[in-house]
């Protein structure tokens, strides 16, 4: 009996540790021409402290985090971040990378006065980007004091 429970737990262990690498090689595949853009703000606009973000997808539907449907995705939103997190991993979820995984496309966020960096990045039903990775243009922004 013992032997079993033991082998019953390393293949567990093993499902878990190779389940983020079996999704890696199988990224979701994103449809060409696809895009995610800014509706608003425009790149060098001069804000107040609030700032509403609307996001703009084409070629692609929005579809909550864990709902698995073809040529969807979620969007996220990279605040003031220089290098792209890793394209075949699931994007951190920390106040620079601002998960919407509700289907979410507006959002209305606090920054401090001062120049910022927006980017919106379409995650998958897993929060892995597609393949290609379905990304904006980064944008400056300056909010006003």
């Amino acid at each position: 009996m013992p032997t079993r429970l033991a082998s019953t737990l390393s293949l567990m262990l093993a499902t878990i540790i190779a389940a983020p690498a079996l999704h890696a090689a199988e990224r979701t595949p994103a449809p060409e021409g696809a895009a995610v853009y800014f509706i608003a703000p425009a790149a060098g606009s001069q804000l107040k402290s609030s700032v509403t973000v609307r996001f703009g997808l084409r070629g692609m539907g929005v579809a909550p985090a864990g709902i698995q449907l073809a040529d969807t995705g979620h969007h996220h939103l990279l605040v003031d971040v220089d290098a792209l997190p890793a394209l075949d991993q699931p994007i951190p979820a920390d106040p620079h990378h601002v998960h919407f995984g509700k289907g979410q496309t507006e959002t209305t966020i606090e920054l401090s006065p001062g120049k910022h960096t927006l980017q919106l990045l379409l995650g998958d039903f897993l929060h892995t980007p597609h393949q290609p990775p379905v990304m904006s243009e980064r944008i400056e922004i300056d909010v006003l004091p």
